[in-house]
Order: structure tokens, then C-alpha cells, then sequence
């Protein structure tokens, strides 16, 4: 009922909630060995504690939830600086305190084991196991999901290494924020994945707004550049400084300020993240909360969502670096895609949504229209009922046999369009029309893809579930999560020629061309 009435909730609402529960937190590095209900007293003393949890992070930490932001001031006054003897500290108090024990021998049998929140996924060999013990290939999707999307837990850690590096911020920027966005909040991220977060200033353009009433009009003086890029690029050198100097726990900042979005990356060692800190992107927003909205609208998506990313990680079709690989983004758009393009749609287009909005909901960025819906109540739900197990089979039949030699895929129509451009996988930017996402992907990446689709569909289709389970075989999705041995012969059969999708095209093209010219000979 709880996850029901969050998912009912608007994205900025959740976002909102989400961050005033960060502004409340604090984490201590704890020893190896200690005693739970001693240390809750303590911080008890300072206020009431609303939540906590033990994780591993270079050793053990609990995040702590205080009732009360003020609760956190308390204890800051009660805490000490650290000892200077071998190294000098840097005086900044944070939000991240060290729980030492000071007669830690004299108390073995205080000791209580502690119960660890998971950080990660379990490995994929585990996961096998696991499915191979569901009742069916719906169950599995769902079992996968389960221990792949991003816990209560993880996303509270989140939240709060955005809010400590907003501490930083606010040294400088007062009334700024850092929020996250992508995987983190957009429902589809997956245990592990990178922290997006962006340096908002919305709240200061805001503030400015205020004071155009009156017969007068007084602003601050600030320092004026020729660019916001240039802007960009100063307030983030300054706050990567900042985390490099003086934040405890950040290491390997690295200021990236000549990309085309300028970034800071670095790894936050308390809450073991890996960070991306970039300035307010409001389109990489928008996304974030379209994708939430799909992700909350129907219990299959992020079902299918999670299955097909696990499948295409497994047989390399994705992979972590920068290249021609498909990227999980691309994968999730292409299931959305799917799933708009079922007959009744399981998820409306961008152009529905954006029908259903109202003036709140209007957002132009930069010249693109960025509007949709953003009240889940006023979207009607599907009645389409075909179950996960046939959408999986069908997904890999739908790409497996698509045209990607001609036609691109469009989420703001949820049709099937003429490519307008030669790169061999065009997907359309939902808000840049003129940008294709998957631009990155060559041909032979596309054709690995088309050709595990195809292999897996046949799986689907074709297998013995019995058998499998009589010989103690991986089967329904555990089966297309094992990488495809060379020795399977069928399957080298099944993928005969499809390495040569690209000449087949050609040949084909050339065939069509030389019918024409001989038809408009004759015509003459």
C-alpha cells in the first residue's frame, strides 16, 4: 500500500518529500563491532530518530534520520573535531561524523550483529538460481526486478549525497540546490548505478521575479559574463575545487568543464557513489519525469524495462564505457516504444500526455515543447491484460524483424517514421526533434542486437520447460540471461546471414532501383 500511494504521488512532489528527508540526515562511519541500541539512545538524546539503517561502504556506516532538521545542529554542537597529531584537518563540519568506542575490549558481550542494507545487485549466476525456482516467466521479470531496482534504502543514500554536496553549494549559493535526475529518480534505475545530479538556481530566478513589482525595482549586483556557458563552467570549476579540497570523503574529481554539458565527476567514498554534478539541465529533467510517469502508470514496464537491459548487459549488447554500444536509455526508449505500439496501447505517446496537460504543466525549453501531464490521476489506464511473458516474446520478435534499414522510432507519436538520416538506429529525442539518441550505434552493434533477439525469441517460443527442469536447466528467462554457446548449431543456423544484414540491404536496394528504371523505360 505504501509503494501504491508513493507511486501516486506527482514526480516533483516525491522529489520534494525526498530531499527534506536528506536536509534530516546525517551518516556515521561506525567500528566493526558495535552496539545498535547504545548508539540509538545516544542520538536520541538529540532528537527523535525517524529512521536508520547499517550499510558497507568503506567499512560500516549508518544513515541516520532525524524527525527534526534541528536535531542535527544539536548534535554538530556536541561533537568533536578530530585529533591533528599526524594529520592537519580541514575544519569544515559536515553532516558525515565518526563513532568511535572508547573502551571497545571491556564490551564483547554488548556486541550484536548488525543487518547490512544490500548496496549492489546479486550477481547474475545468483540471480539464475533464483528464477529457476519461480512458477513462471512472469514471476521471474517481477523476481528480477525485485533485486535489481533501487531499494527504499539506496535512494535515501541518494538524496543525501546530493544534500551534502548542496552544502558546499550553498557556501557560495545561497538559495541553490542539487537535486538528482536520470536513474536515480526516474523509477528505472538499477542497484549500482552512477548519482546524476544537477545544481539548480531555480529558486533564485524565482526570488528575482518577486521584486518586478512596485514603483521602484532594486537587484543585486552580481558579476556578469559574456556567456551562461562560461557561467557554467566557473561555478562548477569553484564547487569541484571545493569537493576536492574540503569534502570528506569525495577523491578522483575530476572537472570536465569542456564537454558539451560541462560536468564534475568524483566518487562520494561515504555513501560509495559514483557522482556526475552538472548545472541546472532542464530537458535531462523532463525526461527524468517521463519516464517516471510510464514507470508508474503500469507494473509491467519497469518490469520488461529492467528484464530487457538485464539481457542486453549480459550478452554485451550494452556496456558501461562510451562507444558504439546501445546505451540502457536507448534500450528503455525502445521498449516504451514497444509497449505504445500494443494493440490496446499499454502506454499513451508524449503527444497524449501532452493533450492532457494543463497550464502548470506547460514548459518550453529552449525553443522545445517539454509539456505533458504531470497529475497521474488524469491519466485513464490501459486495457490491454497481455501478460509479461508474452510481451517478452513478442518484443524480441518486434525488433528481431524490424526495418531499422528505413524507419525510426518516434515516442511523441508512437509510430514507425521514415529515418530521416542514414545512422543505422534512429530513435527521436522525445523534446529535441532534431537529435537522434542512439547516434552512437554502428551497424555491427545493431546487427548483435537484432541477432540475439532473434535467438531469444526462438528460445521463448520453442523450448521444453519440463525437460529443462527434469535435467536441471536454466529455463524461461534464465535461459536467455546464460550468454549463447558457439556449439549450438541450430543457432548458428538461425544467425546464418544475419552478421550480412547490411549487404542483404543493399542488394535488396539495388534490386528496387534497377525494377524502377526498367518500369520508367518502358513508360518512355
Amino acid at each position: 500500500d505504501a509503494e501504491v500511494s508513493t507511486r501516486k504521488k506527482t514526480f516533483t512532489e516525491v522529489q520534494t518529500e525526498r530531499l527534506d528527508q536528506a536536509e534530516r540526515t546525517v551518516l556515521i562511519k561506525c567500528p566493526p563491532k558495535l552496539n545498535e541500541k547504545k548508539l540509538l539512545q545516544y542520538l536520541s538524546s538529540h532528537g527523535n530518530v525517524e529512521s536508520h539503517f547499517f550499510f558497507e561502504s568503506f567499512g560500516i556506516n549508518a544513515l541516520i534520520e532525524f524527525s527534526e532538521k534541528s536535531s542535527i545542529a544539536s548534535l554538530q554542537d556536541a561533537v568533536g573535531i578530530p585529533n591533528a597529531a599526524e594529520h592537519h584537518v580541514v575544519p569544515f563540519k559536515s553532516r558525515l561524523f565518526t563513532f568511535t568506542l572508547k573502551n571497545p575490549v571491556n564490551r564483547p558481550a554488548e556486541e550484536t550483529p548488525l543487518h547490512l542494507s544490500p548496496q549492489c545487485p546479486i550477481p547474475v549466476k545468483n540471480l539464475i538460481q533464483k528464477l529457476c525456482l519461480a512458477d513462471s516467466i512472469c514471476s521471474q521479470m517481477y523476481m528480477l526486478l525485485n533485486e535489481y531496482q533501487l531499494t527504499e534504502e539506496n535512494i535515501k543514500l541518494r538524496f543525501l549525497a546530493c544534500s551534502l554536496v548542496r552544502d558546499f553549494a550553498r557556501a557560495y549559493f545561497p538559495d541553490s540546490t542539487v537535486k538528482p535526475f536520470g536513474s536515480s529518480v526516474n523509477t528505472f534505475g538499477r542497484l549500482g548505478c552512477d548519482v546524476d545530479m544537477f545544481l539548480d538556481f531555480h529558486d533564485t530566478r524565482k526570488h528575482a521575479t518577486k521584486m518586478k513589482k512596485g514603483p521602484f525595482e532594486m537587484e543585486f549586483q552580481m558579476k556578469r559574463l559574456p556567456s551562461e556557458r562560461l557561467a557554467v563552467q566557473r561555478i562548477l570549476s569553484v564547487i569541484g575545487d571545493c569537493l576536492d579540497n574540503f569534502g570528506p570523503g569525495c577523491v578522483n574529481v575530476q572537472k570536465i568543464l569542456n564537454a558539451r554539458c560541462p560536468l564534475v565527476k568524483f566518487s562520494h567514498q561515504p555513501t560509495g557513489f559514483q557522482c556526475d554534478l552538472s548545472v541546472s539541465n532542464s530537458i535531462a529533467i523532463r525526461s527524468s519525469e517521463l519516464l517516471y510517469i510510464y514507470g508508474c502508470l503500469d507494473s509491467r514496464v519497469r518490469a520488461l524495462v529492467f528484464t530487457i537491459r538485464c539481457w542486453a548487459r549480459v550478452h554485451g549488447l550494452t556496456n558501461s564505457a562510451p562507444g558504439a554500444w546501445i546505451t540502457n536509455f536507448s534500450l528503455t526508449m525502445m521498449v516504451v516504444f514497444f509497449l505504445q505500439k500494443r494493440s490496446p496501447p499499454i502506454i499513451p505517446t508524449l503527444d497524449q500526455l501532452k493533450e492532457l496537460a494543463d497550464a502548470k504543466d506547460r514548459h518550453i525549453i529552449g525553443g522545445y515543447d517539454c509539456s505533458f501531464v504531470s497529475d497521474l490521476r488524469k491519466i485513464k489506464p490501459t486495457k490491454n491484460t497481455e501478460t509479461l511473458d508474452v510481451l517478452l516474446g513478442e518484443f524480441f520478435e518486434y525488433f528481431g524483424n524490424f526495418d531499422f534499414r528505413r524507419n525510426s522510432l518516434n515516442l511523441r507519436k508512437g509510430k514507425e517514421v521514415n529515418k530521416p538520416e542514414s545512422s543505422p538506429l534512429y530513435i527521436w529525442n522525445p523534446f529535441e526533434q532534431d537529435l537522434n539518441i542512439s547516434k552512437n550505434v554502428n551497424q555491427p552493434q545493431l546487427e548483435k542486437f537484432i541477432a540475439t533477439a532473434r535467438e531469444s525469441a526462438w528460445i521463448l517460443q520453442n523450448e521444453d520447460k519440463p525437460q529443462r527442469v527434469i535435467n536441471k536447466e536454466p529455463w524461461g528467462l534464465a535461459a536467455l540471461l546464460v550468454p549463447f554457446g558457439k556449439s549450438n548449431s541450430s543457432k548458428m543456423n538461425r544467425m546464418k546471414g544475419i552478421g550480412s544484414e547490411t549487404i542483404r540491404s543493399l542488394l535488396d536496394s539495388l534490386r528496387l532501383n534497377n525494377a524502377n528504371s526498367q518500369q520508367k523505360a518502358v513508360g518512355k
